[in-house]
């Protein structure tokens, strides 16, 4: 165990830190390719601190669920591999298979761990149309995101709740206060 640790030198911070924002754009990145495999009504998309969302209106059947979680997975322990075990590494590390596994796994573990709990919620408790949207805004405002509604979600919006997007925000708002 002393000779891993001697062996690991911070030889390149810039590399590093590189490294570790294409890893996360690369994990994001097969999300919505397989989203867009799916060929979902797309309703709008959402940026905040835990990245890039995307609101769709159907719920997806179970194998798309399940290539949501494994595809992001597989690119995810492939960047790793590339990014740490190669000749490109910012890192100089000991080309050790257990230490490979462990340090693969565990990137995997972090980067996927939400989406296995999406698969199991989205499979145990599925919901469409309007449920689906309003839980999916509701969600989105609770992490401070910013939304952006499509014209095909404006026209949703319009059409399903008789409200434009501004005001169903304002009414889900977590942080509105009702005056009686």
């Amino acid at each position: 165990m002393a000779d891993l640790v001697n062996g690991v030198h911070m030889a390149n911070l810039p590399g590093l830190i590189l490294f570790l924002v294409l890893w996360i754009v690369l994990f994001r990145c097969a999300h919505i390719l397989v989203m867009l495999l799916r060929r979902a009504p797309l309703l709008g998309w959402a940026i905040g601190p835990l990245g890039v969302t995307f609101m769709v209106l159907h719920e997806p059947s179970a194998l798309s669920i399940w290539l949501d979680v494994l595809i992001p997975a597989l690119v995810s322990a492939g960047a790793l591999y590339v990014g740490l075990f190669t000749p490109l590494s910012p890192l100089p590390l000991l080309h050790d298979p257990f230490m490979e596994v462990l340090l693969i796994c565990f990137g995997v573990f972090i980067t996927s761990t939400g989406d296995v709990i999406n698969a199991f919620r989205d499979l145990r408790y599925p919901l469409w149309g309007e449920v689906r949207v309003l839980r999916t805004i509701q969600l989105l405002q609770a992490t401070a995101a910013r939304i952006h509604f499509t014209r095909f979600g404006n026209s949703y919006l319009v059409d399903h709740f008789g409200s434009k997007p501004p005001d169903l925000l304002r009414v889900l708002s977590p942080h509105t206060r009702v005056q009686l």
